[in-house]
C-alpha cells in the first residue's frame, strides 16, 4: 500500500465523494485519499464492497460513509450524493470511476448497448458533477472534480467505438465544465488511464496481458496506485491552476501510439501482418470494461 506525505497535498479538513469506489483504482483511491487527510464517502453498486473500502478509510483515522446505489438510476444518483454530502458535512471533492462497455461492431450494435455505455460512462458523470457543483457553489465552497476516462476517448479502436465516444463525450464534457466552474473556484480534471492491472486482469487469459504489454513502452501494465496518485494531485493543491486537464497515465502508451500495432522489433522491421489488435486484447466478458482501466 502506497504511503503519502500529507504535508504536499493538503487535504486535510476535506471530505470527498468516491463514486465507484469497491476495488481496483477506487480502492487505491480511497487508501491515497485518507493518508492525505480526507474524509471519504464510498459509493457503489456492491454494499459490501463500498463497507469493505469505508472500513480502510476508518483505519487510516479518517471518517467514511459507505453507499450502495446503482449509477444508472437518476434517483438513487442523487440520494447517495445528498446523503453523503449531508453525513460529511459537505463534499469538497468528486472523484468518479465507472466505466464499462458494450464491445461490438457497428453493424451489430444496438441501440440499447450505445445507450447503456452512454448513460454508464458519460451520464452519471454529468449527473454527479452537476450535484457536486450546485453543493460546493452553494456553501462558496471551493472545490475539485475529477472522472476517470480512457485512452479510448483519444484514439478509435476496432469494435469499441460506443465505449470511445462516450469517453470522448467525457474528455470533452471535463473541458466545458472546467470553463463554466472556474469562476467558483471549482477545478474540473480527467485521469485517462491505460491498461491497468485492475482484479478483473488478472483473472484473464496470460497471452493477453503478454500482448497488452508488447503495445507499451514501459513493458507492463500500470498499477492501480499509479492511477490513483494522478487523481489524488489533480484534487489536490498540488494542481491549484489545473482544470479542463486530462492526465494520461499509460505508461507511454499514447505518446507511442500503438493502439493496434506494436512496437518495432530489435531488427527494425515491422510485419504488418502479425500486428496484434485492440480487438485480441478484450478477448473474453473479463475483459469487457477493464483495459480502458475504469
Amino acid at each position: 500500500m502506497s504511503t503519502t506525505d500529507n504535508s504536499l497535498f493538503h487535504l486535510e479538513g476535506k471530505s470527498a465523494l468516491l463514486v465507484g469506489g469497491g476495488e481496483g483504482i477506487s480502492l487505491s483511491t480511497a487508501r491515497l485519499l485518507a493518508q492525505a487527510g480526507c474524509g471519504v464517502a464510498v459509493a457503489d453498486i456492491d454494499a459490501g464492497r463500498a463497507v469493505t473500502v469505508a472500513a480502510e478509510v476508518d483505519l487510516l483515522g479518517q471518517p467514511s460513509v459507505s453507499l450502495a446505489a446503482d449509477m444508472l438510476d437518476d434517483v438513487q444518483v442523487a440520494t447517495v450524493f445528498e446523503r453523503a454530502d449531508q453525513e460529511l458535512g459537505g463534499i469538497d471533492l468528486l472523484v468518479t470511476i465507472i466505466g464499462q462497455g458494450s464491445f461490438n461492431p457497428i453493424t451489430e450494435m444496438t441501440a440499447a448497448q450505445w445507450d447503456r455505455d452512454h448513460r454508464m460512462n458519460l451520464r452519471y458523470f454529468f449527473l454527479n458533477a452537476q450535484l457536486a457543483a450546485r453543493s460546493m457553489i452553494a456553501r462558496g465552497a471551493p472545490g475539485s472534480i475529477v472522472c476517470i476516462s480512457s485512452v479510448e476517448g483519444m484514439q478509435s479502436a476496432p469494435n469499441h467505438a460506443s465505449y470511445g465516444a462516450a469517453k470522448a463525450g467525457l474528455i470533452n464534457l471535463v473541458r466545458s465544465m472546467a470553463v463554466e466552474l472556474a469562476p467558483h473556484h471549482i477545478r474540473v480534471n480527467s485521469v485517462a488511464p491505460g491498461s491497468i492491472a485492475t482484479p478483473r486482469i488478472p483473472a484473464s487469459p496470460e497471452r493477453v496481458k503478454r500482448t497488452a504489454e508488447g503495445l507499451i513502452p514501459f513493458k507492463r501494465l500500470g498499477e492501480t496506485d499509479e492511477v490513483a496518485k494522478a487523481v489524488l494531485f489533480l484534487l489536490s493543491d498540488m494542481a491549484s491552476y489545473v482544470t479542463g486537464h486530462t492526465l494520461l497515465v499509460d505508461g507511454g502508451w499514447m505518446a507511442a501510439n500503438t493502439i493496434g500495432v506494436p512496437p518495432i522489433p530489435e531488427g527494425g522491421v515491422l510485419d504488418a501482418r502479425k500486428r496484434p489488435t485492440w480487438t485480441g486484447l478484450v478477448q473474453g466478458s473479463e475483459m469487457k470494461g477493464q483495459m480502458g482501466a475504469d
